[in-house]
C-alpha cells in the first residue's frame, strides 16, 4: 500500500519527469499527478508530453504538506475527532513519564469528550500547559520488575 502522503524528497531536483514517471517515483496514480496539475502544479511547457521539473514538484508538495499542519498553541492538545487544537476539559491534564526526559500528556476534549494525547519533554510542560492543572503520574512497574508472578496461565503444562 502506498504512503498516505507523497514524500517530496523522493523527487530529484535536477530532473524532468513525465506524469507517469512522477507517479511511479512518488508511488501515486498518474491521475493524482493530473489532479495536482489542475490544483497549481506547473508543467515545464504547455505542449505534450506534459513534463514537470523536479524542483517545482518538490516545492509544490512541500507547500501542500505544510498547509495541512495545525500547530497547537500553548494550553491546547490536538483532538483527532474535531481535527482542531482544543483546550482540555475542566483545565485538567495528566502527564505520564516515559523515561527521564519525555512523557505523554493526556486530557479530555472540551467539545466532543474524546481523549487527546500529546508527546512532550517533561521540562517543557510548564510552557506548553500554562495555568492548567497538570498531574504527573508515575508509570506502572514493568512485568520483570514485579514481585508477584504474572497471572497469565496460558503457558502451564498439564
Amino acid at each position: 500500500m502506498p504512503p498516505r502522503r507523497a514524500n517530496p524528497r523522493r523527487v530529484k531536483l535536477h530532473r524532468i519527469y513525465s506524469a507517469a514517471e512522477l507517479a511511479a517515483c512518488l508511488g501515486v496514480h498518474k491521475n493524482t499527478v493530473r489532479h495536482w496539475q489542475a490544483n497549481g502544479l506547473e508543467p515545464v511547457s504547455k505542449g505534450r508530453p506534459t513534463l514537470f521539473d523536479g524542483e517545482t514538484v518538490r516545492a509544490f508538495l512541500a507547500k501542500r504538506n505544510a498547509s495541512r499542519k495545525r500547530p497547537c498553541p500553548p494550553g491546547t492538545l490536538y483532538c483527532f475527532k474535531c481535527r482542531q487544537p482544543r483546550p482540555p476539559a475542566m483545565g485538567m491534564v495528566e502527564a505520564s513519564c516515559q523515561n527521564a526526559t519525555t512523557g505523554n500528556l493526556s486530557a479530555i476534549c472540551e467539545v466532543c469528550g474524546t481523549m487527546m494525547h500529546r508527546r512532550t519533554r517533561l521540562s517543557a510542560i510548564a510552557s506548553i500547559m500554562p495555568n492548567l492543572d497538570v498531574q504527573i503520574r508515575e508509570a506502572g512497574p514493568r512485568i520483570c520488575e514485579r514481585t508477584e508472578p504474572s497471572l497469565n496461565c496460558d503457558n502451564r503444562k498439564d
